[in-house]
């Protein structure tokens, strides 16, 4: 059962993008088409605004806190072809870093796993992905990826670092094995994954089911399961989801629901087996996966009116 347990005045003067709880879960960041970020302090079910970021010259699209040990750390993306990069210094909050080189709107950005050091990425209507690191000396390194989406890229998410099921020989002992990998969906209809190969991005995989635009992908967590998953939505209307076993390169596909409109977002809880949905119809789906492999509707809430309707399971 999912309930409803605080809403947040954020007196954002245009419609709200994205919405992005920190690392502990007590703070709460928005963005809006107003151009501002918001963090706000969200502890004992209190909200307190705590900074109004004001750096973006258009709408903001999407937000991303980076891993706590990096200290508070907040990447912003948006129209106006930037990313900037704030910290929290002593109580204040201000830029470290901007990234300006897109030739168009900077749809979405996604911090890569914290085993690889302060790295995200980010993709843009130009149909170009960046990949941008830092040492942490305020020195930043970035890498494009030209063409990867015709039309443009809505959607970054980084694989977890560690490859399902593996194990490599090292001195000492066996070792998990790491590998930088994240999927990207575009104006193209396709999904694709991208590794990092000999200091080079390079595809890996081209996934073709969508019909549409996809709008989001998110890669699930892995929960010690010996495979990876992938969660695409589309303006198709449908949810897919990826599987790949680790036996093969090849990826299995499976329809998790045919919806009655646009699907905007899809995102997985932290132990990877609950997705929410959420899309044109002003509501967020949970759904999750049944032992014999069918995917089932647990809860839907609608947001408009803060309704929770408990719902009855539905096959894939």
């Amino acid at each position: 059962m999912v309930s409803v347990i605080n809403t947040v005045d954020t007196a954002h003067e245009d419609m709200i993008h994205d919405a992005q709880m920190d690392y502990y879960g007590t703070k709460l960041a928005t963005c809006s088409s107003d151009r501002s970020v918001k963090i706000f302090d969200v502890k004992s079910g209190q909200q307190t605004l705590i900074a109004d970021l004001r750096g973006h010259e258009g709408p903001v699209w999407q937000i991303a806190w980076a891993h706590p040990m990096f200290g508070n750390l907040l990447a912003s993306c948006g129209y106006d072809r930037k990313v900037i990069i704030w910290k929290e210094t002593n109580g204040t909050w201000g830029k470290l870093y901007e990234y300006t080189n897109h030739d168009s709107s900077v749809n979405s950005v996604c911090w890569a796993p914290h085993e690889f050091g302060l790295l995200f990425a980010c993709g843009s209507s130009d149909g170009c992905i960046s990949v941008i690191s830092s040492t942490g000396d305020g020195v930043w390194d970035s890498k494009k990826i030209t063409n990867a989406h015709t039309i443009g890229c809505n959607a970054v998410s980084w694989a977890p670092a560690v490859v399902p099921g593996s194990l490599i020989e090292q001195s000492g002992g066996q070792k998990p094995q790491l590998v930088k990998r994240f999927v990207s969906g575009g104006c193209d209809n396709l999904v694709k994954i991208w590794k990092e190969e000999d200091d080079q991005w390079v595809e890996e995989q081209k996934l073709e089911g969508h019909s549409d635009w996809v709008r989001d992908v998110a890669w699930a967590p892995s929960i010690g399961l010996p495979k990876s998953v992938i969660a695409s939505c589309s303006q198709d209307c449908r949810v897919i989801i990826w599987t790949n076993d680790g036996t093969s390169s090849a990826w299995s596909s499976k329809t998790l629901h045919k919806f009655n409109d646009v699907i905007w977002h899809v995102s997985w809880s932290i132990t990877g087996n609950i997705l929410a949905v959420s899309g044109g119809d002003n509501k967020v789906s949970l759904w999750k996966e049944s032992l014999e492999g069918q995917w089932a509707c647990i809860s839907d809430v609608n947001k408009g009116q803060g309704q929770v309707t408990e719902a009855e399971p539905q096959a894939a």
